[in-house]
């Protein structure tokens, strides 16, 4: 491997991601729900960018300035490329963690964040990163740090140094990191068959090998495969950023803040009784067994009053992306599946379900006849946001500036799914950041802007790429043979995408 990877894999590239949470926007919500204070975000960073997806999604859709580097050389040129089209102004660098930090010409941040990187680097670059954090979050900045945690990864943790061990000393350094990989997992599943006494001591590995087989090997070479790999408890974590001067201020996965979805009665005392919150947090997790966490850090926690943290509530903006029929009253949480209620929930998307703007202030009105608290529209915000139905929204003067970087990357990314589905986000000036578009929409959104204004001509504009690249659908694991199949199945998706997600994407400004 080479030396200036660091022990990292790069070999293969990352896949091309998009992590909402790295949204500044998302901030809000979550601080409003805890009663923190929160900056205007007009400098943010991302550390290790991967493609850059995020980064420049993000730079795009905001008035936002973004910087951020990522080790690799190639992902670097693409996360450049992206901002070229875009014209953004965001700064992409290739550079090692040190150097970049060392930059002269970087501003002050109000939001650093970091996607995963940390549970990837030697404890050199984490000391790195502490330092760059103490030195440039400004006072008030956010810090989004994600990274996988103990409890949840402890009984795992051993056979992922097994199958790491066995690509490094059996794999083929010829065959390249796929082949070590598939490998691996072969090596894994036979040993799991011999029916050792680690499996019957941690019976769910057996699982997680059979869910790990079945991903992307990009995403695996990076997530497993690297020479650095520390899970760590929450309790470490705060002590590494404790020289940087941050706070915890909470989680960044919204549907963690709600305690009904993930904790029992007898949990939700237990933890009361805790009066330190970190300590607290640490034992949360070996309650729900948690194996990723989101976090947000705040250099200078500031709580606001109760009246305050009201109004700010109240002033909030929300948009439902989900078709309206298609919203499931169900929340998945640490204790499984939750049924929300219909007397709350229905409600609240009957008033969003026009797909237009609207504040929690003027959710509380429409609602509050049906006998539903400002609390309750609260929490079921918390629940739908933290299932994608529904996003925070910019102020419509941002969105306006934002749009036309929106659509000139937007249109780079459009050409792109002619000849793949790597990318599946595209740029909305409305949420801020980034929103799921699969290839087949990203080509129907071509044709649009191509003049082709029916489904049935958005059919054979997209039939006529994939004949001309030897390429078929696939139905329900089967590959669709005949050129009827195929024009049927498109015409199926295109009439769905024109009856549920274009009004959508009109509203999130993509259409």
């Amino acid at each position: 491997m080479s030396d200036w990877s660091a022990g990292y894999v790069a070999d293969i590239g990352y896949t091309y991601g998009y992590y909402a949470e790295l949204n500044p926007l998302r901030v809000k919500l979550a601080f409003l729900n805890n009663g923190v204070a929160f900056p205007d975000f007009g400098t943010a960073c991302e550390l290790g960018f991967g493609q850059g997806m995020s980064a420049n999604l993000h730079a795009a859709a905001s008035v936002t300035q973004w910087h951020g580097t990522d080790f690799n050389p190639a992902q670097a040129g693409f996360a450049q490329e992206l901002a070229h089209v875009a014209g953004a102004g965001a700064n992409l660098y290739d550079e090692a963690f040190l150097d970049f930090a060392n930059r002269p010409d970087l501003p002050d941040f109000d939001y650093i964040g970091l996607h995963g990187i940390w549970s990837w680097i030697s404890d050199e670059n984490r000391q790195v990163i502490v330092d760059f954090i103490r030195k440039k979050l400004k006072v008030g900045g956010v810090l989004y740090i994600s990274y996988n945690t103990l409890p949840g990864w402890a009984s795992f943790a051993p056979m992922r140094h097994l199958m790491t061990e066995h690509a490094e000393v059996l794999g083929s350094e010829g065959g390249g990191i796929v082949r070590r990989i598939d490998g691996a997992i072969d090596f894994a599943e036979k040993l799991l068959q011999t029916n050792p006494l680690f499996l019957r001591a941690n019976p769910l590995v057996g699982e997680r090998i059979k869910k790990i087989k079945e991903q992307n090997r990009h995403y695996l070479a990076h997530e497993y495969f690297n020479r650095d790999w520390h899970p760590m408890h929450f309790a470490a974590m705060a002590e590494w950023l404790e020289p940087a001067k941050v706070q915890y201020a909470c989680s960044a996965h919204y549907l963690d803040q709600v305690d009904a979805i993930n904790l029992t009665a007898e949990q939700i005392s237990f933890l009361e009784e805790i009066p330190d919150p970190l300590f607290r947090e640490t034992t949360r997790d070996f309650m729900v067994n948690q194996q990723f966490r989101r976090d947000y850090w705040v250099k200078g926690l500031r709580k606001l009053n109760p009246f305050e943290q009201a109004e700010q509530i109240r002033q909030l903006r929300v948009l439902l992306v989900t078709h309206r029929p298609d919203v499931p009253l169900k929340a998945n949480g640490s204790l499984g599946e939750a049924t929300m209620s219909e007397d709350i929930y229905a409600p609240i998307l009957d008033f969003l379900a026009d797909h237009k703007a609207k504040s929690l202030g003027q959710i509380e009105q429409a609602v509050k006849d049906r006998g539903i608290r400002f609390a309750q529209v609260m929490q079921a915000t918390l629940v739908l946001a933290g299932a994608g139905h529904i996003i925070a929204v910019q102020d419509e003067a941002v969105s306006s500036k934002a749009k036309k970087q929106c659509d000139k990357l937007n249109a780079h990314l459009f050409v792109k799914a002619k000849g793949s589905s790597d990318i599946s986000y595209v740029a909305s000036p409305v949420a801020g950041g980034g929103v799921s578009v699969g290839r087949f929409q990203q080509l129907f959104l071509l044709a649009l802007s191509n003049g082709k204004k029916q489904p049935a001509d958005w059919v054979q504009f997209v039939w006529q790429i994939l004949q001309a690249q030897g390429q078929k659908l696939v139905k329900e694991g089967k590959t669709l043979e005949t050129a009827e199949d195929n024009m049927a199945e498109l015409t199926a998706q295109a009439q769905a995408f024109a009856e549920k997600q274009l009004p959508i994407l009109k509203a999130l400004q993509i259409a």
